[in-house]
């Protein structure tokens, strides 16, 4: 069973920043139709997914066994890709092991899990690198592998690991949002020489695609992606070339790093709908130290030569990305990068959801 194709799937976080370019992915020729699952069929994003045609709205909650027995009861396929930042590392660890649980019960075919790193096991287990949005994930992700060992001819498994999105670093309300500081444009970030593991989320669509157009080789896979290990001092020399405007790194401590734009969130939960006061929740401050921690000392791996064989048209270096974002925003009428980041437009643009979903205080 596991080498047969699928026609429909269902998608938990078709509105997200990584879901939207998923799903146009997976409907863009026809092959499939997604029913996608929304906490709101009226939200803008949610009618974006119906315009792409070949799609459907399943409004609920994946926090809600009745709601996830009715999408994966009527696909044969899934894509699950919970949002930590709005359960928090527990809560998305018990649903995301239902939602295993409860595809597998239903019938469905093959399974894809949106993952991250598990950034605590592959630091060695030192502390430093714990990063609870990412550490939840990964921890789902080896125990879906393991259960794939016994069901995998039941139902078909895959991981897709990604990182963080490449358009955070031009984006709003993200870790690395950037400043313009006397005209330049400035990443201020506790990076050191360290590289981060960038996705394009234009690369998603194809990644996720590829897993789906090929389950038997997808089967029990965790394809891991990325453009490249970027370093801001880089991505900062890019941005020069391809604007014309100045720009720089500027490595900071993660005491000033805390102490700066994001100083009002620092010590509030980093899962905005967790406990604060459950001795397991992870701060701001806490879960974003792991983060930088593990970009810093070069924790993270990826398989480009694998990367490249699976999508060879991918984004391969920091600047091509730039370049095409730069035609493409554009083209769309946002302007050049340059524009993109000024102070006055830059807050009116978010590539995360978070903010909408942080305003309703909901899973």
């Amino acid at each position: 069973m596991s080498s047969q194709n699928v026609s429909r799937i269902f998608v938990i976080g078709a509105t997200g920043a990584q879901g939207l370019p998923v799903v146009r992915g997976l409907v863009g020729d026809g092959k499939y139709s997604v029913l996608a699952l929304t906490r709101d069929a009226g939200s803008a994003r949610a009618k974006s997914l119906l315009d792409m045609g070949e799609v459907s709205i399943l409004e609920g909650s994946f926090a809600d066994e009745a709601v996830l027995r009715e999408g994966f009861r009527a696909c044969d396929g899934a894509y699950v890709n919970i949002d930590g930042f709005n359960t928090g590392e527990k809560t998305e660890m018990y649903w995301a092991i239902r939602c295993y649980e409860i595809a597998l019960e239903e019938g469905v075919k093959f399974f894809v899990y949106g993952n991250l790193d598990y950034t605590l096991k592959k630091g060695g287990y030192d502390s430093r690198f714990r990063t609870g949005h990412y550490d939840g994930k990964g921890r789902i992700g080896e125990w879906i592998l393991f259960q794939n060992q016994v069901n995998r001819d039941r139902m078909g498994a895959a991981l897709f690991t990604t990182g963080p999105y490449m358009e955070m670093v031009v984006s709003s309300r993200t870790p690395m949002t950037p400043t313009v500081e006397d005209g330049v444009v400035t990443w201020r970030v506790p990076l050191g020489d360290g590289a981060v593991v960038h996705v394009a989320l234009e690369d998603c669509a194809h990644y996720v695609r590829w897993l789906f157009d090929n389950p038997a080789r997808a089967n029990g896979m965790d394809l891991e992606v990325a453009i490249e290990p970027v370093r801001y001092a880089d991505l900062a020399a890019a941005f020069e070339r391809v604007t014309g405007h100045p720009a720089r790194y500027v490595d900071t401590s993660l005491d000033d790093y805390f102490n700066g734009p994001l100083k009002a969130s620092a010590d509030k939960p980093a899962g905005y709908n967790a406990d604060p006061d459950d001795k397991s929740t992870m701060s701001f401050r806490d879960n974003f130290t792991g983060f930088w921690n593990q970009w810093k000392h070069d924790i993270i791996k990826r398989d480009y030569a694998l990367l490249d064989e699976v999508h060879p048209g991918r984004i391969r270096t920091v600047e091509e990305w730039l370049r095409r974002e730069e035609q493409r925003g554009r083209e769309a009428g946002l302007g050049g990068l340059w524009e993109r980041v000024q102070p006055e437009t830059l807050q009116k643009h978010s590539i995360l959801k978070i903010g909408e979903d942080q305003r309703r205080g909901r899973l």
